[in-house]
Protein backbone atom coordinates (compact mmCIF):
# COMPACT_ATOMS: atom_id res chain seq x y z
CA UNK A 1 0.00 0.00 0.00
CA UNK A 2 1.40 3.34 -1.06
CA UNK A 3 1.57 6.06 1.52
CA UNK A 4 2.75 9.64 1.06
CA UNK A 5 3.13 11.99 4.01
CA UNK A 6 4.59 15.48 4.33
CA UNK A 7 6.03 17.12 7.41
CA UNK A 8 7.91 20.26 8.36
CA UNK A 9 5.48 23.08 7.67
CA UNK A 10 4.93 25.94 10.05
CA UNK A 11 5.03 29.67 10.62
CA UNK A 12 8.15 31.64 9.74
CA UNK A 13 9.01 35.29 9.25
CA UNK A 14 9.91 36.66 5.85
CA UNK A 15 13.53 35.95 5.07
CA UNK A 16 13.53 32.81 7.18
CA UNK A 17 13.94 29.16 6.28
CA UNK A 18 12.00 25.92 6.55
CA UNK A 19 12.70 22.35 5.48
CA UNK A 20 9.89 20.12 4.31
CA UNK A 21 10.12 16.34 4.19
CA UNK A 22 8.06 13.80 2.29
CA UNK A 23 8.10 10.09 3.06
CA UNK A 24 6.73 7.96 0.23
CA UNK A 25 6.51 4.24 0.95
CA UNK A 26 5.07 1.11 -0.61
CA UNK A 27 6.52 1.37 -4.10
CA UNK A 28 9.31 2.77 -6.22
CA UNK A 29 8.80 6.28 -7.54
CA UNK A 30 10.27 7.62 -10.76
CA UNK A 31 9.55 11.29 -10.10
CA UNK A 32 8.73 13.09 -6.91
CA UNK A 33 7.72 16.68 -6.59
CA UNK A 34 6.47 19.50 -4.45
CA UNK A 35 3.38 21.48 -5.37
CA UNK A 36 1.65 24.26 -3.49
CA UNK A 37 -1.77 25.82 -3.34
CA UNK A 38 -2.37 29.27 -1.93
CA UNK A 39 -5.84 30.37 -0.79
CA UNK A 40 -8.06 31.07 -3.78
CA UNK A 41 -5.47 29.85 -6.28
CA UNK A 42 -4.84 26.70 -8.25
CA UNK A 43 -2.26 24.15 -7.24
CA UNK A 44 1.08 24.91 -8.86
CA UNK A 45 4.38 23.18 -9.37
CA UNK A 46 7.24 24.14 -7.07
CA UNK A 47 9.94 21.62 -7.94
CA UNK A 48 10.44 18.05 -9.12
CA UNK A 49 13.24 15.53 -8.90
CA UNK A 50 13.71 12.26 -10.74
CA UNK A 51 15.03 9.08 -9.22
CA UNK A 52 18.40 9.80 -10.85
CA UNK A 53 18.53 13.32 -9.44
CA UNK A 54 17.45 15.55 -12.30
CA UNK A 55 15.69 18.60 -10.92
CA UNK A 56 13.29 21.21 -12.17
CA UNK A 57 12.17 24.38 -10.41
CA UNK A 58 9.48 26.94 -10.98
CA UNK A 59 11.03 30.30 -11.75
CA UNK A 60 9.51 31.82 -8.61
CA UNK A 61 11.64 29.63 -6.32
CA UNK A 62 14.88 29.28 -8.29
CA UNK A 63 17.86 30.24 -6.19
CA UNK A 64 15.86 30.08 -2.95
CA UNK A 65 14.54 26.50 -2.76
CA UNK A 66 16.49 23.26 -3.09
CA UNK A 67 14.92 19.87 -3.70
CA UNK A 68 16.67 16.58 -3.04
CA UNK A 69 15.81 12.99 -2.27
CA UNK A 70 17.24 9.98 -0.52
CA UNK A 71 16.09 6.89 -2.42
CA UNK A 72 17.32 4.55 0.30
CA UNK A 73 15.03 6.30 2.78
CA UNK A 74 12.18 6.89 0.32
CA UNK A 75 12.29 10.50 1.38
CA UNK A 76 12.29 13.79 -0.48
CA UNK A 77 13.15 17.18 0.97
CA UNK A 78 12.55 20.82 0.12
CA UNK A 79 14.89 23.34 1.71
CA UNK A 80 13.25 26.74 1.52
CA UNK A 81 15.38 29.82 2.16
CA UNK A 82 14.68 33.54 1.86
CA UNK A 83 10.99 32.87 2.28
CA UNK A 84 8.51 35.49 1.15
CA UNK A 85 4.89 36.08 2.18
CA UNK A 86 3.84 34.96 -1.31
CA UNK A 87 5.29 31.52 -0.53
CA UNK A 88 2.45 31.02 1.94
CA UNK A 89 0.49 27.96 0.85
CA UNK A 90 -0.31 24.36 1.56
CA UNK A 91 2.59 22.33 0.18
CA UNK A 92 1.82 18.92 -1.26
CA UNK A 93 4.13 16.03 -2.02
CA UNK A 94 3.56 14.10 -5.23
CA UNK A 95 5.09 10.71 -6.01
CA UNK A 96 4.75 9.11 -9.46
CA UNK A 97 5.06 5.35 -9.41
CA UNK A 98 7.88 3.94 -11.55
CA UNK A 99 6.02 1.19 -13.44
CA UNK A 100 2.36 2.26 -13.45
CA UNK A 101 2.82 6.02 -13.71
CA UNK A 102 0.16 6.48 -11.05
CA UNK A 103 0.36 9.73 -9.10
CA UNK A 104 0.06 9.66 -5.32
CA UNK A 105 -0.46 12.74 -3.16
CA UNK A 106 0.08 13.57 0.45
CA UNK A 107 -2.45 15.50 2.49
CA UNK A 108 -0.32 18.63 2.52
CA UNK A 109 1.52 20.72 5.08
CA UNK A 110 0.84 24.41 5.69
CA UNK A 111 3.62 26.96 5.30
CA UNK A 112 2.85 30.47 6.50
CA UNK A 113 5.31 33.30 5.94
CA UNK A 114 4.61 36.48 7.86
CA UNK A 115 5.75 39.88 6.69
Amino acid sequence: QVQVAESGGGLVQAGGSLRLSCLASGSIFRVMGWYRQAPGKQRELVATITRTGSVNYDDSVKGRFTINRDNAKNTMYLQMNSLKPEDTAVYYCNARELFSGTDYWGKGTLVTVSS
